[in-house]
């Protein structure tokens, strides 16, 4: 197995690439993926962060031991990368923040004062704590729906409220088709700096009932300074050939603001062990008391004593 220490950190690399309709080989100590005409591009596995494979894909198993080496999470998804189905594992082999996440989400007070912080630092600014979760809510859906008419205004695009529907996806105007291309390659990004991290992409904290909860409550962090803009931006230069356009501004983006070093700080900040949580949880540890093993005191017939 190759030394950990040598792999570059994730917020150093490459935030993913995305391929349809093509091979994927092991090339060196590399991938190097094959499309449809025969063309061959070679790609740095170990200085990406995901590699998206999309429809009419195929992958060797050479190519997964390589990127699993060198620590390039793999992700099977729909096509335009509009859905997410599965995918490999990180490169972490430890599971302590996996069970600090496990804790945290399983404890409801604990879980109550992350998902205030994560509100918090959706809005950048303390919020009052008289406020309810339903009051906090109702004041994020508004800041969403205020960036939606900021960046329709400033951009000219027409905003007629968010409409999405998977199964249909050609009825959707251009600019729904914009937000759902970016939101999904937000998703892939965080998805893999949770992986990375060592933390599990299904325990979410404000989102639950689904394999990507905690990516849904990462993501959610982002999207008002990212994707929300970027997809007006994208449809008011044109709204043809939406979606690789979007993928490629995102990734782009993504590359230049250095996203990757954003997402697994905020997330060790939000799970981090601070005084509210560290009193939380051993105000809790103090009314539950854990109950010993029952253990014989050398009863007669058990031989030297032993213990069950």
């Amino acid at each position: 197995m190759k030394d950990l220490h040598t792999l570059p950190r994730v917020e150093d690399s490459f935030s993913y690439i995305y391929l349809e309709h093509g091979r994927l080989e092991q090339d060196a100590l590399s991938v190097a993926f094959y499309d449809a005409d025969g063309g061959k591009t070679q790609i740095p596995a170990s200085a990406l962060c995901v590699i998206l494979l999309g429809p009419g894909t195929t992958v060797t198993h050479a190519a997964i031991t390589a990127c699993a080496e060198n620590g390039c999470l793999i992700g099977w998804c729909g096509e335009e990368c509009v859905r997410y189905y599965a995918s490999g594992w990180g490169e972490t082999r430890k599971s302590r923040h996996l069970t600090r996440q496990a804790l945290l989400v399983s404890h409801p007070k604990a879980r109550y004062l992350v998902v205030n912080k994560m509100y918090r630092k959706r809005f950048n600014t303390d919020l009052s704590p008289e406020l309810s979760l339903e009051q906090i809510r109702g004041m994020e859906g508004v800041r969403i729906r205020d960036a939606y008419a900021q960046a329709s205004n400033e951009t000219g695009v027409p905003w007629h409220g968010r409409r999405y529907d998977p199964k249909n996806w050609s009825a959707g105007d251009p600019i729904n088709k914009a937000l759902s291309a970016a939101n999904a390659c937000l998703y892939a990004v965080c998805h893999a700096a949770i992986i990375s991290a060592g933390y599990s992409p299904g325990l979410g904290f404000i989102h639950q009932g689904t394999n990507l909860s905690f990516v849904y409550d990462i993501a959610d962090l982002y999207k008002t300074d990212t994707t929300i803009p970027l997809s007006f931006k994208v449809v008011k230069e044109s709204s043809a050939d939406i979606s690789r356009r979007v993928r490629t501004a995102c990734r782009d983006y993504f590359h230049q603001t250095r996203m990757l070093n954003r997402i697994i700080p905020d997330i060790e900040e939000l799970l981090g062990e601070d005084e509210a949580l560290i009193n939380e949880l051993e105000r809790d540890s103090a009314e539950w008391q854990v109950a010993n093993l029952w253990e014989p005191d050398n009863p007669e017939g058990i031989s030297g004593g032993r213990k069950w």
